[in-house]
């Protein structure tokens, strides 16, 4: 009896021991987000980016990847491309695994960090503002609705304020089908759609996707932010309308992990630099010039 306890405790205290290192481990990696120090050391920037219109186009170019590819030459680190997905790209930031409720958020546990600023596009969102942090605005933005230019819905004649224009889209939606995508700007709920009298469906492709969606008819209309509108109005010039807006003005910027206060501190002042020097207009001129027809005052104001 006494040699199968002995067996038996160091069993035990083996598993003991294997279990504290795997949490020692795993804890490290999920929950560990680097700062500007740990970067600079390492000598590598690592850019989280999901592919998005004209952000991160997938062939190793866009704002956000030339932008941070500038960024870490200017702390002197290497830059390094993560490939990521909407679902995924705040728990790879943080460590949190995270889902929206509203503008509340719910954590749903702990995954490893794989990366070190997030850069594609992202909406300022207040659920989105609880488990991280935002550069200074980089982009304008706002989720207008998107039909098929064949559709009998007309787009409405804006009234010069923002708020009777959301109102009177709105009025339009009533018995038909929208597009939206979960945990991103283009959520549903965040809108009050079904409260309007519509139909709403959860799109499981990418956002890029969403247009043709509609062009093929999987829906009546799709929620749409305005530079994946720009990019679809572009290729699609005569397929899809823009009918009006369903949301206030909106920015995008990076993101940050809470616990790196310097890097999201050295990334605002590069910002600044780049608006001075030129720099950050050329890259918008470059991938987005229709912008400036639609929100001039936000180039003008330096913002």
């Amino acid at each position: 009896m006494k040699h199968k306890n002995n067996r038996y405790f160091k069993f035990m205290s083996k598993a003991c021991l294997f279990m504290t290192l795997f949490l020692i481990v795993f804890r490290g990696s999920s929950t560990d987000a680097r700062d500007l120090f740990e970067i600079q050391k390492s000598g590598i920037l690592r850019h989280l980016g999901v592919p998005y219109a004209n952000f991160v186009t997938g062939s190793g170019d866009g704002l956000d990847v030339e932008l941070t590819i500038l960024f870490a030459r200017h702390i002197g680190v290497r830059y390094e491309y993560v490939n990521t997905s909407w679902e995924t790209v705040i728990g790879d930031l943080t460590g949190l695994k995270v889902s929206a409720r509203g503008e509340d958020v719910e954590i749903l546990g702990h995954v490893p960090v794989k990366g070190d600023i997030i850069a594609n596009g992202l909406t300022i969102l207040p659920w989105r503002q609880k488990v991280l942090d935002y550069s200074t605005p980089v982009f304008p933005t706002q989720v207008w609705l998107v039909l098929k230019a064949d559709s009998p819905i007309k787009p409405i004649k804006p009234s010069g304020s923002t708020e009777k224009d959301i109102a009177a889209v709105k009025i339009l939606l009533k018995g038909h089908t929208i597009l939206g995508v979960a945990n991103t700007c283009l959520e549903p709920s965040l809108y009050d759609l079904e409260e309007a009298g519509s139909k709403t469906t959860l799109f499981a492709g990418r956002l890029n996707e969403l247009a043709h969606a509609i062009i093929k008819g999987e829906a009546d209309a799709t929620l749409l932010d305005v530079p994946d509108a720009l990019v679809a109005l572009d290729k699609w010039p005569a397929r899809i309308k823009v009918v009006g807006p369903l949301s206030p003005m909106q920015t995008m910027a990076c993101g940050f992990s809470k616990t790196s206060p310097d890097l999201r501190e050295a990334f605002n002042k590069f910002l600044e630099k780049c608006r001075q020097d030129g720099t950050y207009l050329g890259l918008i001129k470059k991938y987005y010039p229709a912008v400036f027809n639609y929100y001039p005052e936000f180039f003008k104001s330096g913002v």
